[in-house]
């Protein structure tokens, strides 16, 4: 993807304005909105990473910090999934009216609490979003949200992240709908070993290739 297509942005509403990085490929498929993890944002190099391959791909992204510096240093800031769902749908509406998104299918890629935060916008605002991915992610943060989400959702966990992938199996199961979950072989938490990272882009491209802009056969697979 060539930089100029890249653009610092910043969303106000709510009482803040938050920063972020809009990517934007030659006709565009769809626009990915990432929920980054404790202590991330929009500089982390693994978001930024996904986001070049997304990009590769067709897809436009929105990497933004959903907390403002100060908030990022406040722990209970940082662990609140509500104040993180509600920034990320501040996010969705200025998708929706920004000239160069507003006719695209959106997603949303959460890492770490940014997966429950993604998964719990899900189900608040189902209209809004078309597939979900979580890479290490803590969807079972999501709580009592997790039954009423109807994207279909991508739980990639590394092989060698125990205690997370039990997470991710609870939150599976309470999952109603079209739903997978992906074990890295080889990977911690960070997916800091060679070629995990790449596995998690390229698993995350196929399935919002699949849920957000499909071939005619995928569709019609989809609503089966």
């Amino acid at each position: 993807m060539r930089m100029e297509n890249l653009s610092q942005i910043s969303i106000v509403g709510d009482g803040v304005a938050l920063d972020g990085i809009l990517g934007l490929p030659e006709r565009p498929k769809g626009v990915i909105a990432f929920a980054h993890g404790s202590g991330s944002g929009r500089f982390s190099p693994r978001n930024q990473f996904v986001a070049r391959v997304l990009e590769g791909g067709g897809f436009a992204t929105l990497l933004l910090d959903l907390l403002t510096p100060d908030e990022a240093d406040d722990r209970s800031k940082v662990f609140d999934i509500d104040l993180l769902a509600d920034r990320l749908l501040l996010a969705q509406q200025w998708l929706q009216t920004h000239a160069h998104t507003k006719h695209l299918r959106a997603g949303y890629f959460g890492a770490s609490t940014g997966a429950g935060a993604a998964l719990q916008a899900a189900a608040r605002e189902p209209d809004a979003v078309g597939a979900v991915v979580s890479r290490g992610g803590r969807p079972d943060l999501a709580g009592p949200y997790l039954s009423r989400v109807t994207a279909p959702t991508l739980l990639l966990v590394g092989s060698e992240d125990g205690p997370v992938i039990g997470m991710n199996e609870e939150a599976l199961a309470k999952l109603t709908c079209p739903k997978r979950l992906m074990i890295i072989p080889g990977a911690t938490h960070l997916f800091e070993e060679p070629g995990t990272l790449e596995q998690v882009a390229q698993a995350a491209l196929q399935w919002f290739r699949r849920y957000l802009h499909p071939a005619p056969h995928q569709a019609k697979e989809s609503l089966q």
